[in-house]
């Protein structure tokens, strides 16, 4: 199964104050690439799903483009919810490196993330982080 979507947005505002501005992932994305953020199920760690070929910002966010696999009980699962429709949320796994208060010293804007995962997940923190087009591998 063949995916895209946006995993993070820049300029919007997630569920816990945060907001992601152009630039943040790219000094991640220089020293790893792709191949070194893993595609997770709901952030578990133990069985990664499928993989990422395409990591990259545009000027909406941080766009993905993966393959999810049918290898293993988990990745099956999140190919049949997405199927279903059930499963479309997408959602960041970092490490904050740097970050300001933003004017009204109520959201915090991170400026530069070391980017370990993109997970699938319910509930995303960021609610327009959603997978955008789904399409059967060849």
């Amino acid at each position: 199964m063949i995916i895209e979507g946006y995993a993070s947005k820049f300029f919007e505002r997630d569920l816990n104050d945060d907001v992601v501005v152009p630039g943040a992932f790219k000094a991640s994305l220089t020293r790893t690439g792709s191949e070194g953020v893993k595609m997770l199920y709901q952030h578990g760690s133990a069985t990664p799903v499928g993989v990422w070929d395409e990591v990259n910002e545009d000027a909406t966010g941080l766009f993905v483009r993966g393959r999810v696999f049918d290898l293993t009980p988990e990745a099956r699962l999140v190919q049949s919810l997405i199927r279903a429709g059930a499963l479309d949320g997408l959602s960041i796994g970092f490490r904050t490196l740097k970050s300001r208060p933003d004017e009204t010293r109520r959201l915090r804007v991170l400026t530069e993330v070391e980017l370990w995962e993109v997970s699938f997940v319910t509930f995303p923190m960021l609610p327009s982080a959603r997978l955008m087009r789904v399409r059967e591998a060849a």
